[in-house]
């Protein structure tokens, strides 16, 4: 009975030391930052000296603060680009899906801007919508079309940068949908064509459904990832754009926490944003739930 007790205990002891491990990491990496975040938002403080609580000034302040509602406008709009980008992915998924030439290296050329640096790309295309020697306004020259100022325009600014998100994203969304196409039962095709289908039908009876939670991962993952859009603007419009046109939620929320030092402030809109993001997310699981199908 005594060895059988002290083989308990060290069960026990072994248990509870696995057990602490990722109960320790969730204490020291999510809630103790999210907890600080919460009380660092009701307080005024430069992130240096001492803190001042001031309870929810940093909240009325933020329904207030005319920027904010601006860059959060920035944000939706940059978010057009999904759906398009989706659209565009599906079309190549299908052409990439087919017996083509050169198939596999134009697979990898789409792939190349996900891995690609960010900055880097962001630089690139600031050179491209340059006004003056850009490459897009040289290309539409050609056409005897005189291209705008992109970047320095009210207009054109939010346009240029969403072709820009669009065309780094193409290729990741890509690849997930050829594989979700190639998940398809070929049967289900079969099937339809003895029936007389064709193909605008067997894209919209077969395919497109068959994609759809590939279509619902990509749509939950960047509107989160478009919701935080901060490296592009801070590179390519470093100012916030032309009367702050192109300013995202996260540079506004940078600039006052970082550049004006004001790091209860921009943690009060940093939860705001965070609040609002897992709204919107579980808005769309809620729709997907209901819009979900079972294949028998």
């Amino acid at each position: 009975m005594a060895r059988s007790s002290r083989l308990h205990q060290a069960e026990h002891r072994w248990a509870l030391a696995f057990v602490a491990a990722p109960v320790l990491g969730y204490v020291l990496f999510t809630a103790y930052p999210v907890g600080f975040a919460l009380y660092t938002s009701m307080t005024q403080w430069n992130g240096l000296g001492a803190m001042r609580f001031i309870g929810l000034d940093n909240y009325v302040r933020l329904f207030g603060d005319q920027y904010f509602w601006q860059s959060m406008g920035n944000t939706v709009f940059y978010m057009i680009g999904i759906p398009i980008g989706l659209a565009l992915s599906l079309a190549l998924a299908i052409g990439m899906n087919r017996a083509i030439p050169l198939r596999s290296m134009l697979r990898t050329v789409y792939y190349v801007p996900v891995i690609s640096s960010l900055a880097a790309i962001a630089i690139l295309w600031q050179w491209a919508y340059n006004g003056d020697f850009g490459l897009v306004n040289q290309f539409l020259a050609w056409f005897g079309i005189e291209g705008p100022n992109w970047l320095a325009s009210t207009a054109w600014a939010k346009p240029a940068i969403v072709i820009m998100l669009i065309w780094k994203g193409l290729g990741y969304s890509m690849i997930l949908y050829l594989a979700a196409i190639q998940s398809v039962p070929r049967s289900l095709y079969e099937a339809a064509e003895l029936d007389g289908a064709n193909g605008w039908q067997k894209f919209r009876t077969i395919t497109l459904p068959m994609v759809r939670p590939v279509t619902f991962f990509l749509v939950v993952t960047q509107v989160i990832a478009g919701s935080q859009i901060f490296t592009e603007i801070n590179i390519m419009t470093p100012t916030g754009g032309p009367e702050y046109s192109t300013a995202s939620s996260v540079f506004h929320i940078w600039r006052q926490a970082f550049r004006y030092q004001d790091m209860g402030y921009g943690t009060a809109m940093a939860i705001m944003l965070g609040i609002l993001i897992l709204i919107i997310t579980l808005v769309q699981f809620r729709l997907n739930q209901r819009n979900s199908f079972v294949l028998d």
